[in-house]
């Protein structure tokens, strides 16, 4: 591809890797203009994305999701808590999403993230929101936590970390929350002779110490999963699935997030130059319907994978 005002050899691999640093933005707009991004996709293709279920074996449910090479790592780790008088039959999810100076240059070590706070508090509002409001058809029921009314209840710590920050970081996140979700296999646990839950674990053989709250590890009933696709808007234009280098570039960012019922969760736009017209919203949730529709199929196949394993 020919480079605007480009004397002499610019078509030489140096000259279009210093054109691309020196004017970006221009760079990308001769892209744009022929539909086509960079790194060969479409405007409205996401980047290959993999789950590998299981990624943490200490972890009661895991997994590593990849988009692109934007790379997280989730698990979750369950505790045994006593459920607040309000929700006496519920249990609970905490999240926490960490971004350690790994995952990019722009983490600097003993320094937390500015995006970091962001991504944390999309994802419990999109994960919570999910599971309090629409506790009959979000994604978990947390009354599939509790043990024993009043008493005994489940406490999930969701833990996700960012391992490579290139781009829509909460897609990542968030798929790699759900995709732990599906592996976490709950542990069984009985009461013992002062009246106290205990986890049964290998250590002590699996063996009930003396009433069965469950007998046996169970998963969760999973209904109604979020998805999200983020996408760059720019003049006309609408990429989807960026990358942290059009991120910078584009600036206007849109998050829709859709249940696997296509069900609007939730429309995130943190300012930016562009204005979001009703049509460009309307293109990015169409856009995100098809993501969807792709995420849910990798997805279930990461699951038939473990239960063939």
């Amino acid at each position: 591809m020919g480079l605007p005002d480009a004397p002499g050899d610019l078509s030489s691999e140096v000259d279009v890797d210093a054109f691309r640093r020196l004017f970006p933005l221009r760079f990308y707009e001769r892209h744009l203009t022929e539909s086509i991004r960079p790194d060969g996709r479409p405007l409205g293709r996401a980047r290959d994305t993999t789950i590998a279920l299981g990624a943490v074996a200490s972890a009661e449910g895991s997994a590593l999701a990849k988009i692109g090479s934007t790379t997280m790592l989730a698990a979750i780790k369950m505790e045994v808590m006593t459920p607040s008088m309000d929700s006496p039959d519920e249990g609970c999810i905490a999240i926490d999403f960490h971004m350690p100076p790994i995952c990019s240059p722009i983490v600097r070590p003993g320094r937390p993230a500015e995006i970091a706070p962001v991504v944390s508090k999309q994802l419990s509002d999109t994960i919570s929101r999910h599971v309090i409001i629409f506790s009959v058809s979000g994604m978990i029921n947390l009354k599939e936590l509790s043990l024993v009314s009043g008493k005994a209840a489940w406490m999930a710590y969701l833990d996700i970390y960012c391992l490579d920050a290139d781009g829509a970081l909460f897609d990542a996140a968030l798929l790699s929350a759900v995709a732990a979700f599906s592996h976490l296999q709950i542990p069984a646990v009985s009461l013992n002779d002062d009246g106290k839950i205990v986890v049964v674990s290998e250590e002590n053989g699996g063996k009930l110490e003396k009433d069965a709250v469950n007998k046996e590890r169970m998963k969760l009933t999973l209904k109604s999963i979020p998805f999200s696709l983020t996408c760059v808007l720019h003049k006309n234009y609408i990429l989807a699935d960026p990358t942290a280098e059009e991120e910078s570039i584009m600036e206007t960012v849109v998050t829709v997030v859709l249940d696997s019922s296509s069900q609007l969760v939730s429309l995130y736009k943190p300012g930016g130059p562009v204005l979001a017209y009703t049509s460009a919203i309307q293109d990015c949730v169409a856009l995100t319907r098809q993501r969807m529709k792709e995420l849910q199929k990798i997805l279930d196949e990461a699951n038939s994978g473990m239960e063939v394993d």
